[in-house]
């Protein structure tokens, strides 16, 4: 027959849950340390074992979150129970100890105990019995104070963002176009695939356009943070998920600053970073320090710059593409075969600083391109320390960024790179080296480095007698 309606709520002083189904042990602070671990740059897998859980359950947290931590990361007050007090509760219980022993065992209040007991205890047996994972569950359930999201309970508000974020193209007469049909698939496009067609405002820009649209009504008012809580936490309410490929990056999953910072750049150490290089470079008196990158052209082809800091001195490297390499057939994950791979970087530049006496190979900085990838095993070649610049920051690299765009007036955007020979590259390396250079007193880069070299020969003819 059963216990009569609303004996539960009766008997705890509480309104009765819905229960999910089995709780989770200790998932609260279990969760608090998976987002710590996924903030820090920690893959979802990594951060699932960091936080003692399986490796599966990672990935899942993290796609059901939509990449967004959905609980607050700050630890529990002191002042309420932690998982670990229930169970030493459920124990004490069940050893038939009273409120008051069980209070001065746990350095807690008599009625914090009488409380717990009463408003946190299973009832599902028709019975009060206390079970330290439904306390738990019952205590984080309870705590929760859900706030009706701004774009859930705004009509005129969710229809503006939605109309920025997702609203039809249209040309001069207002026609729509509807572009190219993407279904959604719940996760980001891939490369070189069709894109959905919206106007595509981003969150900030609505948010900041409301204000001039609306500035005498403060209910259309809402945070670029909120937009994109609405668009990935799910339960967050108001947006669908699939609003998120309108965004520019089209990423189904919000994605921690600090994992992309990371991502791709294994082969780089604190040790190698550009923080790391001896103070004598910045200032350019002493010699022997170069730059370098790639200027990419057409179907992936490439040339790589060294430019020495001290006189502007230009190397050109070049690299063609190696056999087997096709601009139609893409193996994936194959061999770099275009050219400007880790090992045939190294190699070019390997050849062409080996030539130089040790007193002009000191170091070299670079990006930090996965081109050099192999800066290790350079290193042991050539004796040639490599040190890269912090991401994003192409003014550490002022000197080569300044010569790449004097190349550019022979290589420009868009051309095909691969045709010219090494000897057609020397050629403009030396025309690039004949000109006069204010920065050096009008003097050429090739005057002022042959300088260094006769300094260096004379150095080493004074060493060896």
């Amino acid at each position: 027959m059963g216990r009569p309606r609303g004996w539960a709520a009766e008997q705890t002083g509480r309104a009765s849950m819905s229960s999910p189904g089995r709780p989770g042990v200790n998932q609260l602070e279990t969760k608090q340390t998976f987002w710590k671990c996924i903030a820090e740059g920690m893959q979802s897998e990594a951060a699932a074992l960091a936080s003692g859980v399986s490796q599966p359950l990672g990935p899942r947290w993290f796609r059901e979150a939509g990449g967004m931590p959905p609980i607050s990361l700050v630890p529990s007050s002191v002042r309420y129970l932690s998982f670990a007090e229930r169970e030493e509760l459920a124990l004490l219980r069940a050893q038939n100890c009273g409120v008051c022993e069980i209070a001065r065992r746990l350095g807690r209040s008599p009625s914090t105990i009488s409380r717990e007991l009463r408003r946190n205890a299973a009832t599902r047996g028709g019975t009060l019995k206390y079970r330290a994972t439904v306390a738990q569950w019952k205590a984080e359930r309870a705590a929760k104070r859900p706030k009706t999201a701004k774009l859930a309970e705004n009509k005129r508000l969710r229809a503006y963002v939605q109309d920025r974020l997702a609203g039809a193209v249209t040309d001069a007469e207002g026609r729509p176009i509807p572009g190219p049909n993407v279904p959604w698939r719940g996760r980001r496009h891939g490369r070189r695939a069709d894109r959905r067609w919206g106007t595509c405002w981003s969150p900030e820009q609505i948010s900041r356009r409301l204000r001039i649209d609306f500035p005498d009504d403060e209910s259309m008012r809402i945070s670029h943070e909120a937009i994109y809580q609405a668009l990935y936490i799910q339960g967050r309410g108001a947006l669908r998920r699939e609003l998120s490929a309108c965004l520019r990056t089209g990423r189904a999953l919000r994605v921690p600053r600090a994992r992309t910072q990371l991502r791709g750049k294994n082969f780089i150490t604190p040790e190698v970073m550009i923080s790391q290089r001896p103070a004598e470079v910045a200032d350019r008196a002493v010699p022997g320090h170069w730059e370098g990158d790639l200027i990419i052209g057409l179907n992936s082809s490439a040339i790589g710059t060294l430019v020495e800091r001290t006189t502007r001195f230009t190397i050109l490297l070049h690299l063609p593409p190696m056999p087997g390499h096709s601009p139609d057939a893409r193996v994936k994950n194959g061999p770099a075969l275009t050219g400007h791979g880790a090992e045939a970087v190294r190699d070019a530049i390997a050849a062409k600083i080996a030539t130089l006496p040790e007193q002009l190979r000191k170091s070299l900085t670079w990006d930090q391109g996965a081109e050099m990838a192999q800066h290790a095993q350079l290193r042991i070649d050539t004796s040639l320390a490599v040190y890269f610049c912090d991401p994003q920051s192409p003014w550490q690299r002022g000197t080569d960024e300044n010569t790449n765009g004097l190349l550019r007036q022979y290589f420009p955007r868009g051309t095909d790179i691969s045709r010219y020979s090494e000897r057609e590259l020397d050629a403009v390396a030396t025309t690039l080296n004949r000109r006069p250079r204010k920065i050096i007193g009008w003097k050429t880069p090739a005057e002022a480095f042959e300088g260094l070299l006769s300094a260096a020969r004379t150095a080493g003819v004074a060493t060896i007698s």
